[in-house]
């Protein structure tokens, strides 16, 4: 069995870099021939998942992300060498105590990425965090 082709990415955590993983997506979106929206909802949490790593992880390195091909669908690692969370401690933010206040506007991150992504998992310790997302390729025929 041939093993799926895998393209994997090192961005430093600079300005913007999480573009390069977007662009990555879509290239390898249209080689799977994967629909307009699918491609766009990859890409909405590609740079949803590449901002928490940037920001939550502390890790002063790079950032991986490694983008696992096979014929039904596209699995997605981003994988930073950070401080790593407690995933329990993670509380989704209450939409009422937002609006109307001056608190930031953040904090839905995971929440959006589990909307836009068929399957989405972390395992995380102090030695960093690995957030694996799937697209399933017919989900929607």
């Amino acid at each position: 069995m041939n093993k799926a082709p895998t393209v994997e990415l090192k961005l430093p955590i600079l300005k913007n870099m999480e573009l390069v993983a977007t662009q990555t997506s879509e290239v390898v979106s249209k080689h799977m021939s994967l629909t307009d929206e699918q491609s766009g909802e990859i890409s909405m949490a590609l740079i949803e998942a590449c901002i928490n790593a940037f920001e939550h992880s502390e890790t002063k390195n790079e950032v991986y992300i490694h983008f696992i091909i096979s014929d039904d669908e596209l699995t997605i690692k981003v994988i930073d060498k950070g401080k790593g969370f407690d995933a329990s401690k993670i509380k989704i933010p209450e939409i009422e105590n937002k609006i109307n206040t001056n608190e930031r506007k953040r904090g839905w991150g995971l929440m959006l990425i589990k909307e836009l992504m068929d399957s989405v998992d972390f395992e995380s310790d102090h030695t960093g965090t690995t957030l694996t997302m799937v697209k399933k390729k017919d989900n929607n025929e």
